[in-house]
């Protein structure tokens, strides 16, 4: 009795041992493969989390002489959520620098009460939390013209969980008249983005948010107050907003004629195309990347719609001779990026992978000759198409569609 009772007494103390090394060792340093140790950077304890210095994933800026946007790593994300750092911007003048203390947000024009709010007037209404993607109608335009990677081509779609004040609340408060129809959202930036949206859609599920995946909205997505507008072009998603007039007809405004319409080949313009259609991108493997070899890979990828939901998503392994059924990965939720997976054993020869999307409107993702039949090649927005990636036999991935 005594020899197993001190026989458990040394395993306790060498447990307890054990633990105090594993508390200890992290603190002081971290094992390499070689067995060797790194002293971590100098303040255990940081004002603001970072990122392991081994995390290189960032946004890639394009713009002419100057930064207008950046691109999101799609390749690199794992789930739905963008972390605030990599979502996408655009903007056409420089990111104002607003302080919340001082901004504020008008609501006037055809309403019986003309409101102005503070951003702690804001905060302390019912809120609402929701995941929603945000795509800049212009994604993946320039899938034919150069780019390579998943984030060449589709990189400027985000999604994140907004939070913030239903519309409609706001709205409601304010007293919409009979003559109102349209609102027209103006932002607080340099150029003054400005777009008119229909009442229906404002009074259904517009969102003016002030936290992005729990916390403040950062500077380039509209700190301290946007509009997230799901499912719609994201021009539409007014950042740094500071007035909201209810119209009776839409402003016509610059960004909605001479930009933000769509160009048909017998040279009419449509205009107020915004909802975003179906879409779907494989990030993985996708242009840019290495394939270690034959073998087994996991295809996975991203689709999404501004329609609704995504009920299907099928792969195409052999160049679109044939279609399997994805698996659609849990949540899937309305106007939200939806991850979808499915197992490949590749042999080792060249083929060409594709994926193709399917709402819950019965909406699909077309191929690229199906649209230029109907849109031609002079389009600049709303180019939804199937994205196809070419597998060389060395395991390099290259754009198909260059």
């Amino acid at each position: 009795m005594n020899t197993k009772r001190n026989g458990r007494r040394k395993f306790l103390k060498g447990s307890v041992a054990l633990a105090g090394l594993a508390a200890v060792r992290p603190l002081s340093g971290q094992t390499q493969a070689g067995g060797e140790t790194e002293p971590l950077s100098a303040g255990l304890v940081r004002a603001v989390g970072e990122r392991s210095r081994f995390e290189t994933k960032r946004r890639t800026w394009t713009g002419s002489g100057r930064v207008t946007s950046s691109l999101t790593p799609l390749q690199d994300l794992k789930g739905i959520i963008t972390p605030s750092s990599l979502h996408f911007e655009r903007h056409h003048a420089n990111v104002p620098d607003i302080d919340p203390r001082q901004h504020r947000l008008l609501i006037h024009g055809f309403v019986d009460r003309p409101l102005i709010f503070t951003v702690e007037d804001l905060e302390r209404l019912p809120s609402v939390s929701r995941i929603h993607f945000v795509e800049c109608s212009g994604n993946s335009a320039n899938a034919r013209r150069g780019s390579g990677t998943a984030q060449g081509t589709h990189g400027m779609t985000s999604c994140s969980e907004w939070t913030g004040v239903p519309l409609a609340l706001l709205l409601r408060e304010a007293g919409v008249q009979p003559q109102g129809k349209w609102l027209v959202a103006e932002g607080a930036e340099a150029v003054k983005m400005t777009r008119s949206i229909p009442i229906e859609k404002a009074m259904d599920d517009i969102i003016v948010a002030y936290g992005q995946n729990g916390e403040a909205l950062r500077p380039e997505q509209g700190y301290p107050l946007r509009l997230v507008n799901p499912g719609w072009e994201g021009n539409t998603n007014i950042k740094w907003l500071r007035q909201i007039k209810v119209v009776d007809q839409p402003y016509m405004t610059r960004d909605e004629t001479s930009k933000y319409s769509d160009l048909m080949p017998d040279g009419k313009a449509r205009q107020f195309t915004f909802a975003m259609d179906p879409k779907s991108v494989i990030t993985s493997p996708s242009g840019g990347q290495q394939l270690r070899g034959a073998g087994f890979h996991e295809i996975t990828g991203i689709a999404w719609s501004g329609r609704g939901a995504v009920r299907r998503v099928e792969v195409s392994t052999d160049g679109g001779a044939t279609w399997k059924d994805a698996e659609l990965q849990t949540p899937v939720l309305r106007m939200a990026h939806t991850r979808f997976r499915m197992p490949w054993t590749w042999d080792g020869r060249e083929t060409v992978l594709q994926s193709r999307c399917t709402d819950e409107q019965g909406g699909y993702q077309p191929t690229l000759a199906e649209m230029l039949r109907v849109r031609g090649n002079a389009y600049n927005y709303h180019a939804s198409f199937i994205q196809a990636w070419k597998i060389n036999p060395d395991g390099s991935v290259l754009n198909a569609l260059v």
